[in-house]
């Protein structure tokens, strides 16, 4: 019977050091496996939420191109409240301009930003407004939020839909308490008193870039500046 061989500390070590170095192989092999085959169902669930929350802001009906095709991608807008690229869809019936569907950020909600996706259409009015993002108060400055809302009926949200430029003042685009003509719930004005000046800056920004943005190509990335 033969002596199982003895390694050297430095055999030992480079002969631990191949084992491992398979295993990296092996998983390394078994990850990238694994993520190609889920890949599409991942980019099929990611476009699916993407238009779940489109979809809340502006309906299919309203339009007939492929929106997630039709893109624009945005630099830092500080008049829509944003410090990083996003990415702008443009909605079109028969070729023509319907609706622009983007993010926007109120910087200063009660706790923090409040970050919204909104949708224009192309007479300037908005389609629809969103919170997607928030740290309010629950129970508090949460109703800007549609589920959290306890108004079923007319979530806040709501009020700014159909509301233009050319009908209404830029001193009206403000909270009741403000001398405006939105409404909000007593003790807890700051939140939309917020949401409500980041939707007039958008909708100013889209009335200041609207022609622009509807005819630049899906790879110019500076349309807004």
């Amino acid at each position: 019977m033969s002596a199982a061989k003895e390694f050297s500390a430095t055999g030992m070590a480079l002969r631990t050091a191949g084992i491992l170095f398979i295993f990296v192989i092996i998983f390394t092999g078994l990850l990238s496996g694994a993520y190609l085959w889920t890949k599409p169902a991942i980019e099929a669930s990611a476009a699916e939420e993407k238009m779940r929350l489109v979809d809340e802001v502006l309906p299919r009906t309203e339009y007939d191109n492929a929106l997630l095709d039709d893109t624009l991608a945005l630099p830092a807008t500080s008049e829509l409240g944003l410090s990083e690229m996003t990415t702008l869809y443009r909605a079109r019936r028969a070729g023509q301009p319907v609706a622009l569907v983007f993010e926007a950020v109120a910087p200063d909600g009660y706790a923090g930003k409040v970050r919204l996706i909104m949708a224009v259409r192309a007479d300037g009015k908005v389609a629809g407004v969103r919170v997607t993002q928030h740290k309010e108060t629950p129970g508090l400055g949460d109703y800007v939020e549609v589920k959290k809302d306890k108004n079923k009926s007319r979530p806040w949200i709501t009020q700014f839909l159909g509301m233009s430029l050319a009908d209404v003042s830029d001193k009206e685009w403000k909270v009741k308490k403000d001398g405006g003509r939105i409404d909000y719930y007593a003790g807890a004005t700051v939140t939309p008193r917020a949401v409500t000046k980041a939707v007039l800056k958008a909708v100013q920004w889209v009335d200041a870039h609207r022609d622009r943005l509807f005819a630049d190509s899906a790879s110019n990335t500076g349309a807004a500046k």
